[in-house]
């Protein structure tokens, strides 16, 4: 073994010698460029989140705000009838020999209401419209229930179902009246100021948020 190591020449064993150190100092500036890099790629990726955090967080609250402000609104559509006077009918009261006629109602403001027996929501709504009467009636407010096309025994069942004892009259067997007022589903209802000028439209289920806001269009 002596023998093998003497007998390689020094200036090879000079040269290779030193060798192992640069290695070393590689390994460890590479690790190091390593650490460094993650370390700045975490704060980077903290940096996006925090900024992202703040570019999210007033959106977020200006859409709650939306919502919040357009939940008592969510019936209110913008009808072609809004603006235009109210199309006129004469219909015949429910259980009644009289009929009504829209015209002669002018003066007053007018709440028309389009409804059916058969109709779930309709049903859900009734209550509400009943307990609203009496404050409505107080108010001058003329309300109007409108049956669309179906057995007058079908339509009288539903108003003494819920002791309904505001005015109700029966479309036509076509239904020409809803069809008027651009009705596509049941319920809806319809506001009519003094001047006979449709002010606003509501679908689904009237609420009471939904009337204040309505009616307060009535007034104005």
């Amino acid at each position: 073994m002596p023998m093998e190591i003497d007998s390689v020449p020094r200036a090879e064993i000079q040269a290779q010698g030193p060798v192992s150190e640069p290695e070393t100092i590689q390994k460890r500036s590479r690790k190091r460029s390593i650490t460094i890099f993650v370390v700045v790629s975490i704060i980077n990726a903290a940096l996006l989140v925090l900024l992202w955090t703040q570019l999210l967080t007033p959106a977020q609250n200006q859409t709650g705000a939306n919502s919040n402000s357009g939940s008592s609104s969510i019936g209110d559509i913008n009808s072609p009838l809004v603006g235009k006077a109210a199309p006129d009918f004469t219909l015949p009261v429910l259980g009644s020999t009289s009929r009504i006629h829209l015209a002669d109602l002018k003066g007053k403001p007018v709440i028309v209401n389009f409804w059916a027996s058969w109709c779930a929501p309709c049903n859900e709504e009734a209550p509400f419209l009943q307990k609203s009467w009496p404050r409505l009636q107080a108010q001058g407010v003329v309300f109007i229930g409108i049956d669309g096309p179906e057995k007058s025994s079908d339509a009288q069942k539903f108003l003494q179902k819920y002791g309904i004892n505001y005015l109700n009259v029966q479309d036509t067997i076509d239904g020409s009246t809803a069809i008027n007022y651009g009705v596509t589903g049941f319920p809806e209802t319809v506001f009519i100021n003094r001047d006979g000028v449709v002010v606003a439209k509501w679908v689904f289920p009237l609420t009471e948020q939904g009337l204040q806001l309505e009616m307060a269009k009535m007034t104005h």
